[in-house]
């Protein structure tokens, strides 16, 4: 588990092809590395990738040919910046969301500009994850916990300030970039609930859509 809260921004330092997958060697930079073990988790532009082998400054991981398609692994080059978290330690600091490091789908970048202070980034995500996106709601982009300030059909605009631009890679966004985007985990397990065959259920606090928005987990008008 993560939280979307990015600790270093690190370095493809080397891509090993391996028939159809590829091992990355990954430089840390300022990541601290000293409670890192081998099979520990640590998240790759929010992918979530296990560690094969490690030093004080660098780690390499395995990505499978399913990670390199569902995500945008595969277009890494010797160099690409990459923004770094480790698994979420039980006595850490939440800072963001819950971030599972399953990548739903890629969002495309469609413009980005300069508002004040901040940066207005609009991308257009893939038309089956609508149902999963709320305006003001939270959205993991390239592991980055963010929040949906507007949402218009098959795009959302987010709000960047200086500092997370600054931190992460969203500094090197373009138009046209494609970013790995994963939804909040919260929506996928309340949908598979209301998706749970209940046929056999008789008691009367059977999960359905008006009882999630009795409780104030969803407004009926919007859905998920």
């Amino acid at each position: 588990m993560f939280t979307g809260i990015i600790e270093a921004r690190g370095t493809i330092q080397a891509l090993r092809r391996r028939s159809v997958d590829v091992q990355l060697k990954v430089a840390t930079h300022t990541l601290d590395m000293s409670d890192v073990h081998i099979g520990d988790s640590i998240a790759v532009n929010g992918v979530c990738l296990t560690v094969v082998e490690y030093s004080q400054d660098h780690f390499c991981a395995d990505v499978s040919h399913e990670t390199l398609s569902r995500s945008s692994l595969g277009k890494l080059k010797v160099g690409s910046n990459v923004n770094l978290e480790k698994a979420m330690a039980a006595n850490g600091r939440f800072g963001g969301h819950m971030v599972s490091g399953h990548v739903d789908g890629l969002a495309t970048v469609k413009s980005v500009s300069h508002q004040g202070l901040g940066i207005d980034i609009w991308l257009e995500f893939p038309a089956e994850l609508g149902k999963y996106i709320a305006e003001k709601g939270s959205i993991t982009l390239d592991g980055i916990s963010l929040t949906v300030n507007e949402l218009r059909q098959s795009q959302f605009r987010l709000t960047i300030i200086p500092h997370s631009a600054e931190q992460t890679t969203i500094s090197e966004w373009r138009k046209g970039s494609q970013i790995n985007l994963e939804v909040d985990v919260v929506a996928r397990y309340l949908e598979r609930l209301l998706q749970s065959p209940n046929s056999t259920h008789t008691r009367s606090d059977t999960l359905s859509e008006e009882k999630l928005a009795e409780c104030g987990f969803l407004s009926l008008s919007r859905g998920l």
